[in-house]
């Protein structure tokens, strides 16, 4: 009788960036709230994240490395490494067999993805970008769906995808279209945000950028800079000695609430980034960053700008000047700025999580037809 009321066992596994960590947060606790046992399997790096899990959401950490980092021994390594990942794991799935194995790229997704096609489990990857990942690349021909965040994406021949969208964490649905204050004569905010990779840029030029901005812009405007570690003393005295309000960290995290509040929002193009900006709707500024694995950061912000919600400024154009005008164009054209908000809405898919989830459901066998669902 226990067998039968078992709650069925999903087994997230994500490698250790917030681009790969956000949206599994975010189908984790859509899969709690429907009834599921969630574990996630990543590795130390990945742990990092894990502090916006939901605590019910069973952390695993595995044996997982990359070539792209360390010395020679540190890479001869990486093979014995994630072995022993795949055969810890393959020992886990054994005693406590998951209905479904969902991977969101990175090495230590490897583990999970590999014990799930040599037990023949129902499996599938989610690639948040436009061109596929190192490890999503593997594996897109051993699994039975590839969902993909970003629409359309470069897959192998013969390979089918389906265009999920890039689910959200709870703290950006919960804000999803948020009213927007267009700019005006009055206190308004800009949100700088990086990601984990290559801030630094931004740390250089945003804040001269601002500088250079006309006094009745700057006397309104607060600025929520996050800005690397090796960054942030610089970026704070700077913006200190030119009498600009601003907030300089290193991570925030309350990122949906000051995306909620900003009149513009300065960022890399990755996955989630553009996924949250689209499903808050905010305008923004977007530098891909230019040594992103095929170039897939211009990808993803080719949506918000084909609709006219963003400005694209590629790194190898970046300058003071225009990314000063840039923010100029935005903040001194209110009705500009109200357009571009509802442009980033109208491509958004706040539903992303939904379609995951029922896929994960079919992938199981415990699913119902998506028009039957709500």
């Amino acid at each position: 009788m226990a067998e039968r009321f078992r709650r069925p066992l999903l087994v997230i596994a994500a490698g250790g960036t917030g681009g790969h960590m956000f949206p599994a947060q975010a189908l984790a606790e859509l899969m709690l709230r429907r009834g599921w046992r969630v574990k996630l399997s990543t590795d130390a790096r990945g742990a990092r994240y894990t502090g916006g899990f939901p605590h019910s959401t069973e952390i695993e950490q595995v044996s997982a490395a990359t070539f792209a980092r360390g010395g020679v021994l540190a890479r001869l390594a990486v093979p014995f490494r994630l072995a022993g990942g795949v055969l810890s794991t393959l020992m886990r799935f054994r005693k406590d067999r998951p209905d479904a194995v969902v991977g969101f790229g990175g090495y230590p997704s490897i583990p999970a993805l590999t014990a799930a096609w040599l037990l023949k489990l129902p499996r599938m990857i989610h690639e948040q970008n436009g061109v596929l990942g190192r490890v999503n690349e593997i594996f897109a021909k051993k699994v039975d769906v590839v969902a993909c965040g970003t629409w359309p994406t470069e897959l192998p021949e013969g390979v089918e995808g389906v265009h999920t969208g890039n689910p959200v964490r709870m703290a950006v649905h919960e804000r999803a279209g948020a009213g927007y204050i267009v700019p005006g004569d009055y206190p308004m905010s800009l949100l700088v945000i990086g990601g984990s990779q290559g801030a630094r840029i931004l740390s250089d030029i945003v804040p001269p950028a601002i500088e250079r901005l006309p006094i009745e812009i700057l006397r309104n405007l607060r600025v929520s800079h996050q800005a690397r570690d090796e960054d942030g003393e610089r970026v704070t005295q700077y913006y200190y000695q030119h009498a600009i309000d601003a907030d300089v960290q290193p991570f925030f995290t309350d990122i949906p609430a000051r995306m909620s509040e900003a009149q513009l929002v300065i960022s890399r193009s990755g996955a989630s980034s553009v996924a949250d900006i689209s499903v808050i709707g905010r305008p923004a500024i977007l530098v891909p960053y230019a040594a992103a694995a095929g170039d897939h950061q211009s990808v993803n912000a080719q949506g918000l700008v084909d609709a006219g919600a963003a400005i694209r400024i590629p790194e190898s154009k970046l300058s003071v000047e225009n990314m000063s005008e840039a923010i100029m164009a935005v903040l001194s054209n209110p009705e500009g700025a109200s357009q571009m908000s509802h442009a980033a809405l109208a491509v958004s898919k706040p539903e992303a999580a939904e379609h995951l989830a029922w896929l994960v459901e079919q992938l199981a066998g415990f699913g119902q037809d998506e028009d039957q669902q709500q």
